[in-house]
């Protein structure tokens, strides 16, 4: 019995012993750990203070290497600030510069427009005989019958003078020129110098003389309100009732027109099966003057009570329109008389 009581008492005595270092050592690594935290708090402030240090030293006006640095970059910025002003000034300038010329030729342009309109009617340059002809088309044509009287002064000035367009109450009031081409009118005036606006100007496929189904004339859209740009106005019917006819002279005769159909349309590619009014100008039977007519009423703003037939001369006038790409304002009538 004394045996195993003194093993128990030896059990008892190394798990006490056992359980104090195990204390200590939890103890220790207790101490350690916080130890560890203060280290690592005191590193970061430390580099905070240096941080600091570094940034007063960075910003110290009284660092020459530092001042220099800033002053080349404020020259550098003064530079880029300079030279964005000169930019934007040059800009303006050219901008101001451009509408002065713009709309001083347009000015320059108007009045020699007048002056124009001032000789129909003058004889100030007719032929001796009065009777000036012309055959602007068909050059080689004997028959050709003598220009009427007011249009001899102007045609003598430029021997491309085809006609005379007008419509009452609206700016369109212009002489209508031809040549061989639809390009040439597009940039030059009647006195065939470059300008912007260009000249009102009869297809050069139409003839005046052989008379086709539909006579077609360009002019532009210019934001100036000049050339075709009232055109635009026929979208809306009460423009229409309030300017119904259009006065379309050639150089040979005097025609008058009633308005039919104002629509949009535009410029197609080559390749596109859809009905291209410019390029109605002689139908090739009756049928297809009836479905031109369809065509075009379909695409007409509203409906005028205006119809044609087949044998019937059509006038087409046509300008530039900016609700799309290579879009056109196109106003078509009916010869009356």
């Amino acid at each position: 019995m004394s045996l195993k009581k003194d093993i128990k008492e030896k059990k008892s005595s190394v798990k006490k012993s056992t359980a104090k270092k195990s204390a200590g050592y939890s103890k220790k690594n207790e101490s350690h750990t916080d130890e560890s935290e203060s280290d690592h708090d005191e590193i970061k402030a430390s580099k905070k203070v240096s941080q600091r240090l570094d940034n007063s030293r960075l910003y110290s006006p009284d660092d020459p290497e530092m001042a220099e640095m800033i002053k080349k970059e404020i020259i550098k910025l003064e530079r880029r600030r300079t030279v964005l002003v000169a930019i934007f000034a040059l800009l303006a300038f050219t901008s101001i510069g451009y509408f002065i010329f713009y709309y001083a030729n347009i000015d320059s342009s108007e009045k020699r427009m007048q002056e124009i309109a001032g000789l129909v009617g003058s004889t100030a340059l007719s032929g001796q005989d009065g009777t000036a002809t012309a055959n602007i088309v068909n050059p080689d044509n004997p028959d050709a019958p003598p220009i009427l009287e007011q249009y001899q002064t102007i045609y003598n000035s430029n021997k491309r003078l085809i006609g005379w367009l007008k419509i009452d109450d609206t700016n369109i009031d212009y002489p209508v020129m031809q040549c061989d081409d639809n390009e040439f009118y597009l940039s030059h005036n009647f006195d065939s110098e470059e300008d912007k606006a260009g000249a009102i100007f009869l297809d050069c496929n139409c003839d005046v003389l052989k008379k086709n189904d539909n006579m077609i004339i360009y002019g532009h859209h210019l934001t100036s309100g000049r050339m075709f740009s009232q055109l635009g106005d026929y979208e809306k019917q009460s423009f229409f009732e309030k300017h119904q006819y259009i006065q379309f002279d050639t150089i040979y005769e005097q025609r008058l027109y009633q308005v039919m159909f104002a629509f949009r349309s535009k410029v197609y590619n080559e390749d596109d099966v859809v009905f291209k009014y410019y390029q109605f100008i002689n139908a090739n039977s009756e049928e297809e003057f009836n479905s031109y007519m369809l065509e075009m009423n379909d695409k007409s703003f509203y409906e005028t009570g205006v119809w044609a037939f087949y044998g019937d001369e059509l006038l087409t006038l046509s300008t530039c329109d900016y609700h799309e790409d290579n879009g056109r304002f196109v106003v078509v009538a009916k010869r009356v008389k």
